[in-house]
């Protein structure tokens, strides 16, 4: 599955203006940014994924646009993903992308992989 480059460069752009360097790796068939090694927002098609707080999460899902990030089969608390709608004006791209960073620093870091 390809994703929108134009959400990428946005993506990009907010990060750039919060000051905050996130590196980009591509993953589940998007983009994933990935601050203090750890995945804090992405794009995946045409919408973004934020990693928010989970004490957040039932709050953040009555924000227009966004809905329960269910791309195992089954929603994961803590992740949302947010269709453009909710996300059309760079305000509510920066709410999200802060809402991410603001949770970051507790996020867990997942578990490397040993190379076989």
């Amino acid at each position: 599955m390809a994703y929108d480059e134009h959400l990428s460069d946005r993506i990009r752009q907010g990060f750039a203006e919060l000051h905050v360097t996130a590196a980009e790796k591509k993953m589940m068939g998007g983009l994933c940014f990935m601050v203090n090694d750890k995945m804090c927002a992405g794009v995946v098609g045409e919408t973004l994924m934020a990693r928010i707080d989970p004490a957040l999460y039932e709050q953040a899902l009555s924000r227009p646009g966004a809905r329960e990030m269910d791309f195992t089969g089954r929603p994961m608390k803590g992740f949302v993903f947010v269709d453009l709608e909710g996300i059309d004006e760079d305000a509510d791209l920066q709410y999200w992308l802060q809402l991410c960073l603001d949770y970051n620093p507790r996020a867990r870091a997942s578990r490397r992989r040993k190379s076989a």
